[in-house]
């Protein structure tokens, strides 16, 4: 295969509102790009001064998504990682609070030759480097950055700046995609484009233009609309594509490919396709859209007060999906809160109409007693349970406390003075909270673990060593494992460099297993996550009875 000269640079932004679908549209540019044969690696840039995601609440910014270094990022790394299979680490991600971290550390270290250091072109400088660094560490011959928040916003000019900077240094080799909405007013009942030519105007600003506008809005893009668009930009009207909603985010490349978005890329880009090879995915999209039989599956969690639970537990979400879909089923997800279960014990009633239960991961004691009572009830009840880190940890105190005779027993995160700290708190651990020092300090990122040959675990993954991904401070306390697995809860997952328990299950249940670690994390379209394939197939077998 023959090298490509030039490296192509992709900024994808956004315009009218956030929220708008910038992470979808990168994902799916990344997998169309991939399909013609080229290698891809995403890019997500926040405008937050934070150093990362690991300290905003997901109930409120979405989920926080891992990588496989442990780096807490934006959850449209998620989607990344779904769409094109490539693997996030801290390259991926840049935030203004890492850009200025950086910059007045070379500042401090005399690396600017004694020049002052200006916001410009100093910080745009930084950008720019941390984008190309990511393009050489990944061998990427296109890279797709998406820019958080809308061009409208003070905090996204210096990121615009560095774009432009790219631009006029390489105009061949640097594109833009603005993602702008159309909205429909109710009393007009047609599409406008006025907030969009507005946000075209706003680009302009920042020096720049837009070689693509994907328009989206409730419905296909109107073509009147498109011509409107295409004049305001000076754009031809194939580069402005439609992007109405669909029934679930992996219609989008091929909502796109209807609109021939590969074809134009490659025109625009000046490449030529090695291959075109997108039709798995078509299949797969049709496959979903087909779906009418149901799994219902319960989340049994806590952070559903704020922002939409689908921001929160997206990859959660996601991996249900997958696996669902894989056992030919349509998934049905009933968000259960847990504070009403310990305000009102009669309501766990209504965990006997679901399919499965999951009790996803999480941070303090809010809620927690209402999730040790759920996962009692699917225990007794042969419900299938699957428990994820803090959902693991839940299923540990909940067996200690009722099987294993470990009266009172807790985590030390929920009862510092716990007679039976089942979970408790890593000694390295302790050293940074008694700091102060919270950010990026959990157990975080990928760590190996050892299965036990014939457990559920092993007979879902099928091999004996595994690396998973991880988020927590506590882990189960080994001098309760003898008590524990001699009462029936079985350890049968380990990180052999820690000795650390990874996975715990019951033998004698059709599907109750936890697990430290966030599987979610791994979990594909197209290739499910085992331990979720099998949840879902186990809640299948239970839906059939």
């Amino acid at each position: 295969m023959a090298k490509q000269k030039n490296k192509k640079y992709i900024f994808v932004v956004g315009g009218v509102m956030s929220s708008v679908g910038k992470g979808v549209a990168s994902s799916s540019i990344g997998k169309i790009i991939q399909s013609k044969g080229y290698r891809v690696t995403n890019i997500k840039c926040d405008m937050y001064v934070n150093i990362d995601a690991g300290t905003i609440r997901p109930a409120e910014h979405g989920e926080v998504f891992v990588g496989e270094d442990g780096v807490e990022a934006d959850q449209d790394l998620g989607n990344y990682e779904r769409f094109t299979n490539q693997i996030s680490t801290h390259d991926n991600y840049i935030t203004t609070g890492q850009v200025y971290q950086e910059v007045i550390r070379r500042e401090r270290n005399l690396e600017y030759d004694g020049e002052d250091v200006e916001v410009v072109p100093d910080v745009p400088k930084e950008i720019i480097r941390r984008i190309e660094s990511c393009q050489k560490k990944n061998d990427a011959e296109v890279v797709i950055t998406e820019f958080g928040g809308t061009v409208g916003e003070y905090q996204v000019l210096l990121f615009l700046e560095a774009a432009r900077m790219m631009k006029l240094k390489s105009p061949k080799d640097v594109f833009f995609v603005l993602v702008s909405y159309l909205p429909t007013p109710a009393l007009l009942g047609e599409q406008k484009s006025k907030p969009t030519q507005y946000a075209i105007r706003t680009l302009n600003s920042a020096g720049i233009m837009p070689d693509f506008v994907f328009c989206r809005a409730d419905e296909p893009a109107a073509e009147n609309i498109k011509r409107t668009i295409s004049m305001v930009c000076s754009l031809p009207i194939s580069r402005i594509v439609s992007s109405p909603n669909v029934a679930s985010i992996y219609d989008v490349p091929v909502v796109y490919e209807q609109e021939h978005l590969g074809r134009e890329l490659m025109k625009t880009l000046g490449l030529k396709a090695r291959r075109s090879n997108i039709q798995d995915w078509i299949a797969f999209s049709r496959k979903i859209q087909k779906l009418d039989k149901k799994v219902k599956i319960g989340i049994v969690g806590k952070y559903f007060n704020f922002k939409s639970c689908r921001d929160t537990y997206i990859s959660v979400i996601e991996s249900i999906n997958h696996a669902a879909w894989y056992n030919d089923r349509a998934p049905e997800i009933i968000w259960l809160d847990s504070e009403k279960y310990e305000h009102n014990p009669g309501e766990l009633k209504e965990l006997s109409e679901l399919n499965g239960i999951i009790v996803p991961g999480g941070f303090g004691k809010r809620g927690t007693e209402g999730m040790i009572m759920a996962a009692k009830y699917a225990r007794e009840n042969k419900i299938p349970y699957f428990g994820l880190c803090l959902g693991m940890q839940i299923a540990t105190i909940e067996f200690a406390r009722n099987v294993a005779g470990c009266q009172g027993a807790n985590s030390e995160e929920m009862d510092p003075g716990t007679k039976h700290p089942v979970i408790h708190i890593m000694e390295e651990q302790k050293k940074f909270m008694a700091k102060g020092n919270y950010g990026a300090t959990m157990r975080l990122g990928a760590y190996n673990c050892n299965l036990v040959k014939g457990s559920k675990a092993f007979n879902a993954y099928g091999q004996e060593k595994i690396s998973e991904r991880h988020r927590h401070r506590y882990e189960f306390n080994n001098n309760y494992r003898e008590v524990l697995e001699k009462a029936g809860l079985k350890v049968v997952g380990v990180n052999p460099e820690k000795n650390l328990v990874e996975i715990v299950e019951l033998a004698n249940h059709p599907f109750y297993i936890g697990t430290q670690f966030h599987p979610e994390f791994k979990s594909r379209p197209m290739n499910p996550h085992p331990l979720f394939r099998e949840f879902i197939a186990a809640a299948v077998k239970q839906s059939k009875k």
